[in-house]
């Protein structure tokens, strides 16, 4: 019960699945851009800034629809004052991110974008780790540690991001899905 109220456990599994799905369709669609064999606007930024946006936007909104469906299915909610806090906790080091790289394109320090993203991503999560399964704690990490190869290596930013935003985040929703989400479904 204390740990119900505590630390947020409506976490699914399949809401990183998802998310990772549609940032490695994001990084697709990104590189077609890159090598000038598709546009939405006819700007190489804007159509960068559109699809990040709407990976962002997709990943979000299937994270809120799956987690109310786990918090529905074990009877508890998903907006408890914990959730406020999460939100708290993981939004200063993305907020300070999402601005860093927005004047980082704006000094047309492109290349660091990536990385930044990556790594505030990644502060974030180890951010809001504590108020919920220790395994988001280790995603942060990983998110980190890729977004500090990425600035190291430099010219595969495309590649780490769809590594950090993609893969892991399939690898992390798949671990997640067969650690609480079955687990709970047994026992339930």
């Amino acid at each position: 019960m204390m740990e119900r109220s505590s630390k947020f456990l409506s976490i699914s599994g399949m809401s990183g699945v998802m998310a990772g799905t549609f940032a490695i369709l994001g990084a697709i669609l990104a590189y077609f851009v890159l090598i000038g064999k598709f546009t939405f606007t006819g700007n190489l930024l804007y159509d960068l800034i559109l699809i990040a946006t709407v990976v962002l936007i997709s990943a979000v909104a299937v994270g809120l629809y799956f987690s109310a469906r786990k918090a529905k299915k074990s009877n508890s909610k998903l907006w408890m004052p914990v959730t406020l806090e999460i939100a708290k906790d993981f939004s200063v080091p993305l907020v300070s991110g999402g601005l860093l790289s927005i004047i980082l394109i704006y000094k047309d320090v492109y290349f660091m974008v990536a990385p930044c993203m990556l790594i505030f991503y990644g502060l974030g999560l180890i951010a809001a780790g504590s108020r919920t399964f220790r395994d988001v704690k280790v995603l942060g990490a990983c998110e980190i540690i890729l977004g500090l190869a990425a600035a190291i290596t430099g010219g595969y930013d495309l590649i780490f991001w769809g590594i950090g935003f993609g893969i892991l985040h399939i690898v992390y929703g798949i671990l997640i899905h067969y650690k609480y989400d079955v687990k709970s479904e047994k026992n339930g």
